[in-house]
């Protein structure tokens, strides 16, 4: 790009944010995490957690933007702090055999609202509340085209709103995606519903969409935006309509090559990364997967790149397979979310991640979240919550945390492990796709993680204490295939992060699988002084083994194997090696537990490290876990 270019676009981005006042710049957006919410399948206006919705019939459910201001706690809940919301602008009417609207993607009048998702003072008041819970709100936009029902060559241009003649659209063609001027100029969609193409390089087209969007985002008080089909319009478009907005924009180039991929940045502010998608999800889809790969992935886009800090990093969202539809295996998730959150750019989590959903390809990625029931003690609610609290926490003690750029220090079939953050403050993340049935063991030298000799570590997934060894390295062991996520210790000082923290462990020691102790308590707003809590394991036991349980708390025995409690075998198949037992815990306290086997003669095995943590909730649950080996 030109120097003058590249100052007209300058001037024009500050020019707008004058106007847009309280507008976030795009390095306050580096610091959010967004959820990603299909409008239509999050929640309803009458909060219904049982009304059907059939994704294979791809027609409206009646999620809504008033349900959504009614389940704000769930989503700030994990952590986020913006959401990304569907297209708000009104959609073509009618059902066909590609289904109906909901999505938000076939517009047909850009001046009016969606009226199956609310009212002006609906989407006022999601902004309002947003706003007033310090969180922020990104809304889904298309400039590329407009949407007909009905073919190509049969569409009625003065029913679109307000591109209403045909001297606004290139002439139909079908895209040859090896040509990049057929790509912006030629047509998606398809003859049953066509999606005309706009002449985004025509000035009377650019004027209509920066008026218009400089006009939803003053009237709605939107905070960012994201941008669809972005490769489909020419580069020059970009600038003016970001500049009109006066709001940072991320753009959906749908393309896995970093060298195709970064040169929009010189164009727009942000785009979702997806060249690390495809890496991260052929690296953790099974126990197969590429991780050698992902690692030559990673620094190829810290190559290419022109400021990956402003990238979206996601493992799913509404145009992809759940990442569970590849792998029931809720260890490689945990590990693939992990990477995906802690790597560098702004951390998006689509709705029904943390549910462990599992629809294939469109339409079946787009399940009504309403029931999940909006579980927060699920898995991935709480592991999700960790590890913003983490990302977060690590933001406040590092001012280069996030302009840092990560890197992978150590790789090799199974294993990556990255670092990102300063000194003294970094976050090494190891990540493994061995899976939930094994365990391994890896080192990282001191000039890999940048720990110093003798220093304390912690492990903020399973609160686990290291030391490293003299020369500053440490060992440490994948057990179950979870990740570990190092911190140093002494930077947790005065957080609530496995506070109080366990006595650290000596590198030299860490596969013994004895207990670390761990916090007891935490906040509750719960009145029951007690709740049932059914502990399941799926555990292979020898004829005279009897499984027990054991924990931080008098409940389970205070980690005293004399008096630990014995778990029912009432229902253990060979296939299906269950053991049980219903405990009743105060609501809030945070549980630190391992299984024990006892044979006939009283010895004792114990289940590996780390330990199982859970928070206790304020009604009856089940925990179920199976046998670290």
């Amino acid at each position: 790009m030109r120097p003058e270019r590249q100052l007209s676009i300058v001037l024009g981005l500050l020019l707008s944010a004058a106007v847009q006042v309280g507008a976030l710049t795009a390095s306050e957006w580096r610091k959010q995490s967004i959820y990603q919410v299909v409008t239509d399948r999050f929640a309803r206006s009458d909060l219904s957690t049982s009304a059907p919705c059939d994704t294979s019939q791809q027609v409206y459910c009646g999620g809504s933007w008033q349900g959504l201001i009614s389940k704000l706690d769930y989503i700030q809940g994990m952590g986020f702090t913006a959401v990304w919301i569907s297209p708000i602008v009104k959609q073509i009417d009618g059902i066909t055999k590609d289904g109906s609207s909901y999505h938000g993607y076939w517009a047909s009048d850009i001046w009016s609202l969606n009226p199956s998702f609310g009212t002006a003072d609906n989407l006022k008041g999601l902004s309002k509340a947003l706003h007033d819970r310090g969180m922020y709100l990104m809304v889904d936009v298309v400039t590329n085209h407009m949407a007909y029902l009905g073919c190509r060559s049969c569409v009625n241009y003065q029913g679109l709103s307000p591109f209403s003649s045909q001297s606004y659209y290139h002439s139909s063609c079908t895209i040859n995606y090896d040509n990049q001027t057929s790509i912006e100029t030629c047509w998606q969609g398809s003859d049953v519903v066509s999606l005309p193409d706009l002449k985004t390089e025509n000035d009377d087209v650019r004027k209509i969409w920066n008026d218009w969007v400089s006009k939803i985002v003053s009237t709605y008080s939107i905070d960012g935006l994201r941008i669809d089909s972005v490769k489909h319009v020419e580069k020059s478009f970009w600038p003016g309509f970001e500049s009109a907005a006066g709001v940072y924009a991320i753009g959906e180039v749908f393309q896995g090559d970093p060298a195709y991929l970064a040169p929009y940045q010189s164009y727009i502010s942000g785009l979702l990364d997806y060249a690390s998608y495809y890496w991260t999800v052929n690296a953790f889809q099974s126990t197969s997967g590429s991780i050698t790969a992902l690692a030559n992935g990673i620094n190829l886009l810290k190559a290419a790149a022109i400021d990956p800090s402003l990238y979206g990093s996601f493992l799913e969202n509404h145009d992809q397979p759940r990442f569970a539809h590849k792998t029931s295996d809720m260890v490689l998730a945990k590990n693939a979310i992990a990477f995906t959150m802690l790597k560098d750019g702004i951390p998006i989590i689509y709705q029904g991640q943390e549910q462990h959903y599992a629809g294939s390809d469109t339409p079946y990625n787009r399940e009504a979240l309403w029931l999940s029931g909006y579980s927060t003690n699920s898995e991935l609610y709480t592991w999700i919550k960790r590890l913003n609290q983490l990302r977060t926490y690590a933001i406040s003690k590092d001012d280069s945390y996030l302009t840092y750029r990560a890197w992978p220090i150590y790789s090799d079939s199974h294993i990556i492990a990255m670092r990102k953050g300063s000194s003294n403050k970094q976050v090494v993340g190891v990540f493994t796709n061995i899976g939930a049935s094994s365990s391994t063991t890896v080192t990282l030298s001191s000039s890999a993680s940048g720990f110093s000799a003798s220093q304390q570590i912690t492990d903020v997934v399973s609160c686990d204490s290291f030391i490293t060894d003299s020369g500053g390295s440490i060992t440490i062991k994948l057990s179950g295939g979870l990740p570990r996520i190092l911190y140093p210790t002494a930077v947790l000082s005065g957080s609530d992060i496995c506070s109080p923290r366990s006595a650290p462990t000596s590198t030299a020691s860490t596969n013994s699988a004895a207990p670390t102790s761990a916090s007891s308590a935490a906040s509750t707003s719960c009145t029951a002084t007690a709740v049932p809590i059914t502990f399941k394991a799926l555990v292979n036991t020898s004829y005279g083994e009897t499984v027990k349980l054991m924990g931080n708390t008098a409940a389970l025995g205070s980690w005293n194997t004399a008096n630990a409690v014995t778990l029912s075998a009432s229902k253990y198949t060979g296939s299906d090696p269950l053991w049980y037992a219903s405990i009743d815990l105060a609501p809030g306290n945070v549980i630190l537990y391992k299984f024990i086997k006892v044979n006939s003669s009283g010895a004792v095995s114990w289940e590996s490290d780390p330990n199982h943590i859970y928070t206790v909730p304020c009604a009856a649950a089940t925990a179920s876990s199976t046998w670290k080996k």
